[in-house]
């Protein structure tokens, strides 16, 4: 529940004049601006700024192909990240922004390499090492301005390495499945080492884990809607509701710092598509059926009400998460005073 609408209510509830809930504005922290204010948005611009330069940085080279020879190119590419990597070593303050330069660097260089000497790769090779080689600099940077990009190139490469295994395709034939089963713990492995619980280790924050959350759910819901209409229902509807339910009961009753509800409502909406999916084909799968307007009428209020059903049950649980972050911030509150 948003804090400024809980404060209100409460605010109502024991009928507390305007000075009253003024003051307790206050010392809810309401009334001035928010704390750390100037840091997210500093590192937000330094982000975009980041990101504008690298791919600046790549456009050039691009707009220079016809006039620049293979060695210059190299040069360019090459000696820009020498010079990246060395500021982020010597510049403390800038260090995730050019961190983040040289990840969008690094994979422009993996990129020219691959177009100049045509080593034969397969596309998801060159995310899968571009993904490795920046594995170390967002261990050491602890940052999400380089986790969630990486989260991004490592769950491209396990998508087009499952691309690769399926006749370079995005089928979802029966025969298929096991490529999709490992795609689908792959996937989860990413999602799983962006986790609360691997922070101490990673330094990840909220927004890679959502960004690999969502990305995770997509590619799930994509490869089970697939299966599902094909000519025979494949394995891989089957999978992604597996997967999915799996996902949605680790974030809603796994350990407390997993809760997020953000990638839980991706998880739900996930699998209400693919329910309702299912309810499609089992009415409208075969001809000679009639009436098909009420079949239509009947789908419609299953999806109305799984979509009430999963707010609700949402609601429920980010209250109870509430409740228990509050009984454990109030147990440490009497730890301390005990211990004074």
């Amino acid at each position: 529940m948003d804090l400024r609408l809980h404060l209100y209510r409460s605010a109502a509830e024991q009928g507390l004049d305007a000075a009253a809930t003024t003051q307790l504005e206050q010392r809810a922290g309401l009334a001035g601006t928010p704390a750390g204010l100037a840091r997210h948005v500093a590192l937000g611009l330094a982000a975009l700024a980041a990101t504008l330069g690298g791919m600046g940085l790549v456009f050039w080279v691009a707009a220079q192909w016809g006039g620049w020879g293979r060695l210059e190119r190299f040069a360019l590419l090459q000696g820009t990240l020498l010079v990246l990597a060395a500021a982020a070593w010597l510049r403390p303050a800038a260090r995730r922004p050019l961190g983040l330069l040289v990840f969008i660097n690094s994979g422009a260089l993996l990129a020219y390499f691959g177009q100049t000497y045509q080593t034969g790769a397969d596309p998801w090779q060159l995310f899968a090492l571009w993904a490795a080689l920046m594995l170390p600099l967002a261990l050491g940077l602890r940052s999400e301005l380089l986790w969630a990009p990486w989260a991004l190139v490592a769950l491209t490469a396990v998508a087009l390495w499952v691309q690769a295994h399926t006749g370079h395709s995005w089928r979802a034939v029966p025969h298929d499945l096991p490529v999709h089963a490992v795609g689908a713990a792959l996937a989860l492995g990413v999602a799983a080492l962006l986790a609360p619980p691997l922070r101490v280790l990673t330094g990840a924050g909220p927004w890679a884990l959502r960004t690999a959350l969502t990305l995770v759910v997509v590619m799930l819901s994509a490869s089970a809607l697939a299966g599902l209409f094909h000519v025979q229902v494949g394995g891989q509807y089957l999978l992604g509701l597996l997967a999915l339910a799996v996902l949605a009961t680790v974030l809603a009753w796994g350990p407390a710092r997993c809760f997020d509800l953000f990638g839980l409502s991706a998880a739900a909406l996930g699998l209400n598509t693919l329910l309702c999916g299912g309810l499609l084909r089992l009415l409208f799968d075969g001809a000679g059926r009639s009436d098909p307007m009420s079949r239509f009428l009947l789908l419609g209020l299953v999806a109305a009400g799984l979509l009430a059903a999963t707010v609700h049950a949402l609601l429920r649980l980010q209250k109870a998460h509430e409740a228990h972050q509050t009984h454990q911030a109030h147990q440490e509150h009497q730890g301390q005073e005990a211990a004074r």
